[in-house]
This record gives structure tokens, C-alpha cells and sequence, in this order.
């Protein structure tokens, strides 16, 4: 194993010119930088980082609890702080709650012995207890989730009111005037009700007076599989399901087809999200794209930024959508 007198005697330096290196501590010249450097990379030199941190006093270490790890979407953004956080030279740990409080709790403890110099909530539904001790205990933080109801609190979040706009508009353009809305919680949620918003407040610019929200248990596959007996119901009435996201829209999509109906000849369907699935499914799914490796590149790299002293990095950035035509969606013109 490569040890840090190896890199000194490779490089033709001292081991506490190599040590200023490793921890930026003190002036360097490039030339010397570059060379030991060169050496760190071609022997895959590992410092020593228990006592990096004894003697930077900091853990180079950012904690990420997520609410469900086994959506694919929650892989692409944490992918995204994987990967930022590396270059940055930063380890990631990462916790999963699956929306259990005591769970959360405990993992901000867990991260709070370690000394993780920052803490990226990703999900739903995080209890106010944890968000209030996350800021107490946590100098900095980030947050991707569609609850926020505090602007004070540093997030990164995508406009679902505009997204939800767009969408109905083109349903609309589409021929589509009976449209319905297919939620995951209603619009007791902040996320919810900002999508309902826009998908209610583009029917009224379009004089359409036909609205209606259905509200599934959850937002999983199977959720969406049993929201279908009642879609099944209103077929004729209904012309077009907006799904809050893409796995609802996918176990609408499978339960239809299982009793015989066809997407989109008897009905449309579109999602939200741009799951990976969605372009796997048949009929491939119309949907809004939103950036989930862009997300969580974004997020670790303001917080980075923060720890390291810059006060110039936004605390609030909201990220562009993008709207994704495929073949759900019947013409009626």
C-alpha cells in the first residue's frame, strides 16, 4: 500500500510539502503541486482520512437521507451528488427512511457524530421536527422536495405549476375537453396543489368547465393499477388522465390494457417525471421530464460551495423542465 513517504520520495519532496497538498493548508508552487499530484493519481494514493480530518478538523463528509431509494429517479439524483460530490473530493453517506419519522431522527444523529459538514434531504413528506433540527444541528443544507413551504430554507425545486400548465395546454390543443387529474395525495400537499393549480387554472383560460382529481392511496405502480376501476368507470366521459407522476400513469396504462382497453385509442394517458420506464412501456409515455442527475449535481454542488465559505451561492434555484411527446395521446381534432 502506497504510503504518504512514498509519494514524498516519488515526487522529490519533503512528506510535509506533501501533506500542504493534500490539505491545502499552505502556499504551494504549481510545479510542485502538479508533480506530487501526478504521483497521487499514477499510485492511487489514499490519505489517511482520519487523520486528515484530526488535522483539518472538518469530516469532508455530506449526508443524504432519502425517503424511498427504490424509485429510479431517486438513483439518477443521487447518482448526480455521487458523482459532484467525488470531484469535490467529498464522501457521501447515504440514508434511506422510507417515511419512517424515527428513521429520520436517527440518521440525523448518525450524521450528526460523524460530523457531516452538510445534510441533503431528498423526498416527501419530511416531518417539521426533522427539518427544524436538521437547521439546528446542521450549519448547512439542501433540500429537493416539492413540500417546501418555507422560502428561508435553501432548496432546489422545479416549477410543477407551470409544468402541470403546459401539459394540460397541449392536452387541450389535442382535442382533449374533458380531461381529469390523477393525484397521489390531493392537493393537501404542496406539490399536489401546485400541479391541480395549473392543471385547474389552464382549463379556465381555455372556458372549459370540466375538472376532475382523482386521489390514489399512494403514488406507486399499484397505486396507479387500482386508480384504474375507477377511470374504467368514467371512460366516455373522460377523454385524458393527467398522472402525477409516471409510475401511476404506468399501472393506469397495464390495468387498462388487462381488461381490454387500449391506450390511447379508448383513453390517453400522460405522466410527470420522465421515469426511466416511461420509455419502456406501451404505448411509450407522454410525459414532463424533469432533470433528476441535473438535481442532485446541482444541489451537492451549492452546498459545497457553502461549506466552503463561498456566501455567494443561491440558496433557492429552481431547474427547467422539459415537456416529452410520445405516443399516449390520442388526436381528437
Amino acid at each position: 500500500m502506497t504510503t504518504i513517504k512514498d509519494v514524498a520520495r516519488m515526487s522529490g519532496v519533503s512528506i510535509s510539502t506533501v501533506s500542504r497538498v493534500i490539505n491545502d493548508s499552505k502556499p504551494v508552487s504549481p510545479e510542485v503541486r502538479k508533480r506530487v499530484l501526478e504521483v497521487i493519481e499514477e499510485t492511487g494514493y489514499r490519505p489517511n482520512e482520519v487523520a486528515r480530518s484530526l488535522v483539518t478538523r472538518r469530516s469532508y463528509l455530506i449526508g443524504v437521507i432519502v425517503n424511498d431509494l427504490s424509485n429510479s429517479y431517486i438513483a439518477e439524483m443521487v447518482k448526480g451528488i455521487e458523482e459532484v460530490g467525488r470531484m469535490y473530493n467529498y464522501d457521501i453517506l447515504l440514508c434511506g427512511s422510507y417515511y419512517d419519522r424515527e428513521a429520520q431522527m436517527n440518521h440525523l444523529s448518525l450524521l450528526n457524530r460523524k460530523q457531516a459538514e452538510g445534510i441533503i434531504l431528498i423526498g416527501y413528506h419530511f416531518d417539521d421536527e426533522l427539518i427544524e433540527a436538521v437547521k439546528k444541528n446542521t450549519k448547512h443544507s439542501m433540500y429537493f422536495t416539492r413540500d417546501i413551504k418555507n422560502d428561508t430554507i435553501d432548496h432546489i425545486s422545479i416549477n410543477s405549476f407551470l409544468a402541470s400548465a403546459e401539459m394540460t395546454k397541449y392536452l387541450i390543443g389535442e382535442g382533449h375537453s374533458r380531461i381529469a387529474f390523477l393525484s397521489d395525495f390531493g392537493e393537501s400537499s404542496t406539490h399536489e396543489h401546485d400541479k391541480i393549480k395549473g392543471y385547474k387554472e389552464m382549463l379556465k383560460e381555455n372556458n372549459i368547465n370540466f375538472s376532475k382529481v382523482y386521489v390514489a392511496e399512494g403514488r406507486r405502480y399499484n397505486d396507479g393499477y387500482a386508480m384504474a376501476t375507477e377511470v374504467i368507470k368514467d371512460l366516455g366521459n373522460v377523454t385524458a388522465v393527467f398522472c402525477t407522476n409516471d409510475e401511476l400513469a404506468i399501472g393506469l396504462i397495464n390495468h387498462l390494457f388487462d381488461d381490454g382497453y387500449k391506450v390511447p385509442d379508448d383513453i390517453s394517458v400522460v405522466g410527470y417525471g420522465d421515469y426511466k420506464e416511461s420509455q419502456h412501456v406501451r404505448p411509450t409515455l407522454t410525459t414532463i421530464s424533469e432533470p433528476f442527475y441535473d438535481v442532485g449535481a446541482v444541489t451537492v454542488r451549492t452546498l459545497i460551495k457553502k461549506i466552503e465559505g463561498d456566501k455567494s451561492a443561491r440558496t433557492t434555484i429552481e431547474l427547467p423542465y422539459c415537456f416529452m411527446e410520445r405516443n399516449s395521446v390520442k388526436n381528437l381534432n
